[in-house]
């Protein structure tokens, strides 16, 4: 495991999405740096000043099957924003009280969300109150953690964007990484440069 800790970056814990490569290219064209590191490597000592953000990725996992993933829930009791994607969303509510439960439909392709509320997160993601993005899912927040307030929702994914605004931490059940969301990148851009500054 590299963790170069000269160097302001983004970290991206790796669970197995086939879109983890895409999410690190999409933050490497905004002129950022980053790394990809397996949650099975990845502690909570080793997360360092130089870490700026973090970015849950996706994964064919269920956040019940605790024996086939290993994460050091610590991590997300660091004052560090995260930005949970898909999985990543899902394993962000689960661990601040949230649930979790398999879809009456297995979503998959393009889905409509619609703006619920104004956050930094979608700060000129939204073409008027709709957006074009894609899902890849069986999985999905069924009860919203704890102080978390819903941002967007789609007609099979009520908590399709949620944030803790005060802590700092957002998911999505969506891939903004992939080209077929509607200004996905500005949705990176935005967590990056607005939220970990």
């Amino acid at each position: 495991m590299i963790l170069d800790p000269s160097l302001d970056k983004i970290v991206i814990i790796d669970f197995g999405s086939q879109f983890t490569q895409l999410i690190a290219r999409r933050i490497r064209e905004l002129g950022v740096f980053c790394e990809i590191i397996s949650h099975k490597k990845i502690k909570n000592r080793n997360i360092d000043i130089s870490i700026k953000g973090i970015i849950l990725s996706g994964g064919p996992l269920n956040v019940y099957e605790i024996k086939k993933y290993s994460f050091d829930k610590k991590i997300i009791e660091n004052d560090i924003p995260i930005l949970g994607i898909c999985f990543g969303h899902q394993i962000l509510s689960k661990l601040n009280g949230g649930l979790v439960k398999h879809s009456k439909h297995r979503e998959f392709g393009l889905a409509n969300i619609n703006k619920k509320k104004d956050s930094l997160l979608t700060k000129n993601f939204f073409n008027k109150k709709i957006n074009k993005v894609w899902m890849s899912h069986a999985d999905q927040v069924s009860k919203l953690p704890k102080n978390f307030s819903v941002i967007a929702s789609s007609q099979n994914s009520r908590f399709a964007i949620i944030e803790n605004k005060l802590k700092r931490l957002y998911g999505v059940q969506f891939h903004p990484e992939v080209t077929h969301t509607e200004n996905g990148k500005k949705l990176i851009s935005n967590f990056i440069f607005l939220i970990c500054e």
